[in-house]
């Protein structure tokens, strides 16, 4: 291997265009191992980021002629949407390098009803479950449940297909959206139907290589659009990390069942799983049980933890790629960070897009953008989520202090936040 190439100047190709894209990417342009990076579609953030340079593409045959023609040294899979459809199989069938999971790894996520069965097969501590493909079986399984109930779309629906069903009636109605009037094309004509766990969540990412795991801090996500958790889902406003409710007891819990049984299924399996691991975790009286595997890094806890990271992500990336993620130690800012989303007025329902965004020139290190584009050198609003302003601090409340501080210094027309982060 040419060391030159190996250590310094290397080109990255990053697949997405979110706030956690553009989080990535900043975190990617710190590392001197690093000369260029191409964000793929990318978006407003990424488009003025130290070395950074957007490229119109989303078709997975075209980025690995991209990759192959722009002597790529590996490229870093953002969504889970390429990851199911196989980005990393076609990337390795062309000799080309890709930070995230096969496909088949990647049904850990895409499809919860396989994610499921995978947790009991390897006795990984999980609510309670049932699988249905069939409407009527499903309605009469409702029938004669205890209620809360938690039904979720076996598909991809953008993290908006679990729904806490606290009636029958809800329930009822829920299944029928799902496989009846199929609201999310398809991803919800299998459901599964799980008991509902009463706790706290918790998000833990982390990095694996196939062979060896390693947990990043953990957050505390917070889902819903009204302050005191009220009101309908989101994809999130906001994160504290790392989570004060996992304690040493919750993370032994976690590292020697949850970690432990994932990683001896996916080796069982043969996935090849070079990347992200998400676990979203539900502690309760009864221990700490898993929700959900996510295949890639979550939105908005990645901007939190990338923001707590003092560890040169490149070599992390290059490490899991080369299997020795054992050589390696993370390193991380040790205190706190608050990360608080702004969305557009009227999000998750409907809102206005196209507005003028100003942020203060001294805080741009801060911001992470997420629905908002470069148009005509002018950055515009483009989606629900919008940016997300990042605090740090030895303790929480400095963290917080700093975060509702950076606020200020963003503006655009209809900014809503959370203000209890």
């Amino acid at each position: 291997m040419n060391l030159k190439n190996s250590i310094f100047e290397k080109k990255v190709l990053l697949v997405g265009s979110g706030g956690r894209e553009h989080a990535i990417a900043w975190k990617l342009a710190k590392s001197e191992r690093v000369s260029k990076i191409f964000v793929a579609p990318g978006n407003g953030g990424t488009a003025t980021t130290n070395k950074c340079e957007n490229v119109n593409i989303t078709d997975l045959d075209e980025l690995v002629v991209f990759a192959r023609e722009n002597n790529i040294a590996f490229t870093f899979v953002g969504p889970e949407d390429p990851l199911t459809k196989g980005i990393t199989d076609k990337f390795k069938a062309a000799g080309l390098r890709c930070f995230g999971p096969d496909s088949r790894g990647a049904q850990l996520e895409g499809s919860k009803a396989f994610s499921k069965d995978f947790m009991k097969k390897y006795g990984v501590k999980t609510a309670q479950y049932g699988t249905f493909t069939e409407y009527d079986k499903a309605k009469a399984y409702l029938e004669n449940c205890e209620y809360p109930i938690v039904i979720k779309a076996d598909g991809l629906a953008a993290g908006k297909g679990v729904v806490i069903a606290a009636t029958k009636e809800e329930a009822m109605k829920t299944i029928n959206d799902f496989m009846i009037s199929d609201i999310f094309s398809g991803a919800g004509q299998k459901v599964v139907i799980e008991e509902f766990l009463e706790g706290v969540e918790a998000s833990i990412l982390s990095i694996t290589d196939g062979k060896t795991l390693i947990p990043f801090i953990s957050g505390k996500d917070h889902k819903q659009i009204f302050d005191g958790d009220k009101g309908p889902n989101t994809g999130g406003m906001g994160v504290l990390a790392p989570n004060p409710f996992v304690t040493e007891e919750v993370m032994k819990e976690f590292e020697e069942n949850i970690v432990a049984n994932t990683l001896k299924g996916i080796q069982e399996e043969g996935f090849d799983f070079k990347g992200i691991i998400f676990f979203g975790l539900m502690i309760t009286k009864k221990g700490t049980y898993l929700l959900e595997y996510n295949v890639r890094m979550g939105d908005p806890e990645t901007q939190s933890v990338l923001t707590l990271m003092e560890s040169d992500l490149v070599e992390l990336v290059q490490a899991a790629l080369n299997s020795r993620l054992d050589e390696v130690e993370v390193k991380w800012y040790d205190g706190a960070c608050v990360n608080v989303v702004l969305a557009s007025n009227g999000y998750p329902g409907t809102f206005e897009k196209g507005f003028e965004i100003t942020i203060d020139e001294s805080i741009k290190d801060k911001v992470f953008l997420a629905g908002a584009q470069l148009v005509d050198g002018v950055l515009r609003t483009s989606g629900g989520r919008v940016l997300s302003v990042v605090g740090r601090g030895r303790t929480v409340q400095e963290a917080r202090k700093e975060a509702y501080g950076l606020i200020e210094k963003v503006d655009f027309k209809g900014k809503y936040f959370r203000r209890d982060i």
